[in-house]
């Protein structure tokens, strides 16, 4: 397996080398550049390549919000993971509406960081528990989504299984574990769930499951 290549944007260089220390090459991570601001982001993906952004919220010039929303209104780009020391439900939200995969607070434990870059690299979408039910209210508001305009009713109950286990956090392969299913028939199931409640993406999936009430918060 090809070791994930991860671009950091922070603009304190003690964080970057920091998260330098933690994302290291044997945990299956490749650093291949780092931004000191968010209007960076755009030029260094470009030339770098990178399989996931690690992004701060809170920098001089162009903040994380706007980086990613920038980043993601690009064609093929990287997932964005949100690192944030600020326990702000609003930045938290607006990540997520500008297209974040996820975020983490930055005094979460190492081995939480390793495991959120490689759950985003596989496609997940990976939200801090700490906070997660008070984040997932605030983006329903921003949204303007004052409950889930589809009932979970017309799901089966084997993709109702698998909208529960997204909603926890496993990738398409552990839900494939869990449920002694194929992986491929995981990825048809969540094609499927995305298709009949009209969501755009597994973050949006992941607010759905806590919304309707398919998987709360622990």
């Amino acid at each position: 397996m090809n070791d994930v290549r991860v671009l950091l944007v922070d603009d304190q260089e003690l964080v970057r080398s920091g998260l330098r220390r933690i994302l290291r090459r044997k945990d299956g991570f490749e650093i291949v550049g780092e931004c000191s601001d968010g209007d960076e982001v755009p030029a260094a993906v470009a030339s770098l390549s990178p399989d996931v952004v690690v992004m701060d919220l809170r920098m001089r010039r162009v903040d994380g919000i706007e980086a990613t929303k920038r980043l993601r209104a690009a064609q093929d780009s990287p997932p964005v993971l949100v690192l944030t020391t600020f326990d702000d439900d609003e930045l938290l939200s607006g990540a997520l509406r500008a297209g974040a995969a996820g975020f983490l607070l930055k005094d979460s434990p190492a081995e939480d960081l390793v495991r959120a870059v490689h759950a985003v690299a596989a496609g997940q979408a990976l939200l801090d528990p700490a906070v997660t039910a008070r984040v997932l209210a605030a983006y329903r508001e921003g949204t303007g989504l004052a409950a889930p305009g589809v009932t979970p009713d017309q799901l089966t109950a084997r993709e109702i299984d698998v909208l529960r286990l997204m909603g926890r956090g496993l990738s398409n392969g552990e839900i494939a574990d869990e449920l002694v299913i194929s992986e491929v028939t995981v990825k048809s199931h969540v094609g499927r769930i995305f298709t009949k409640l009209d969501l755009r993406d597994r973050a949006a999936a992941i607010v759905y499951a806590f919304d309707a009430g398919v998987v709360s918060p622990q």
